[in-house]
């Protein structure tokens, strides 16, 4: 690591090697093109059969790794867990929330800050024993095009705010409020949305900005896709353009031992032409 960033020569590095693996210039080309097309914007990467050769030990990490370095710089945003932070299944946490066991809503992550990451990628560990936790994700952008003008116009408004910032690094500064329609929009910017903020801060919007949203929230649910993540398949999600939240876990989730719950691991990428390592 260079500070928070995956250092260059650890990347030159891996992108030797996997150089030499057969396809992988078309699998690279196939993989960049989907993420930033024009009707682009996630892709799935199964590595189903490595996983079950190396388990998820750092060999097979480093392979992760590698893929993602290949389509932005991973990056460590949050200082108290590693480049590859834990999402388990904690019963006892809100279960809305990402390790809680109920509907995860359509967000996108570190929505309140000014330089959010770029793409946020999902690596299955273990899905949910009993079947059920499909991610979903929405075109965030489409949704937008779909509302009337006059919904548009308050959501561009900076007038939204969700969340805490506390020990974070090369995200930039807090944002709040901040606008739902961030940038251009067919541009590089966001749209800042987390269906959360509806719930937890929506006294402090007037009706008409909360409607806007609720009207954007209701967008993103009409368009979905969803599927389930199996063991060694990991979800690369272009923030620029898509939003991401699961499904509820199946009912019976304290009859499942701890070490056999769902586990993913997240990790949080930089687009290069966004940002160099060590900005701030």
């Amino acid at each position: 690591m260079e500070g928070t960033f995956l250092a260059e020569s650890t990347i030159e590095r891996y992108r030797t090697a996997l150089d030499s693996a057969p396809l992988f210039d078309e699998f690279r080309g196939f993989l960049l093109s989907t993420l930033d097309g024009v009707t682009g914007g996630y892709a799935v990467v199964r590595l189903r059969n490595i996983a079950e050769a190396l388990g998820f030990e750092d060999p097979f990490l480093r392979l992760a790794t590698a893929i993602l370095a290949e389509v932005a710089i991973p990056f460590q945003p949050f200082q108290r867990w590693p480049l590859w932070k834990e999402l388990g299944t904690n019963l006892d946490a809100n279960p809305g929330m990402s390790t809680g066991v109920g509907y995860n809503a359509f967000h996108m992550d570190l929505v309140n800050v000014t330089r959010p990451p770029d793409y946020t990628t999902l690596l299955c560990v273990r899905p949910d024993p009993l079947g059920a936790g499909a991610s979903i994700l929405s075109d965030a952008r489409a949704a937008v095009s779909r509302l009337m003008p006059s919904s548009r116009a308050r959501l561009a408004g900076a007038t939204y705010s969700y969340g805490s910032f506390f020990e974070l690094s090369d995200v930039g500064e807090e944002y709040k409020p901040f606008p739902i329609l961030d940038g251009e929009p067919a541009g590089r910017g966001f749209v800042r949305f987390t269906a959360k903020m509806l719930a937890e801060a929506g006294l402090d919007l007037d009706e008409e900005h909360a409607h806007a949203a609720r009207e954007l929230a209701d967008e993103m649910v009409a368009g979905q896709v969803s599927f389930t993540l199996q063991r060694g398949d990991f979800l690369i999600v272009n923030q620029h353009r898509w939003v991401h939240g699961r499904e509820p876990l199946a009912a019976g989730q304290h009859d499942v031992t701890p070490e056999d719950r769902r586990l993913l691991l997240q990790l949080f990428l930089r687009g290069r032409g966004a940002a160099e390592p060590g900005a701030s």
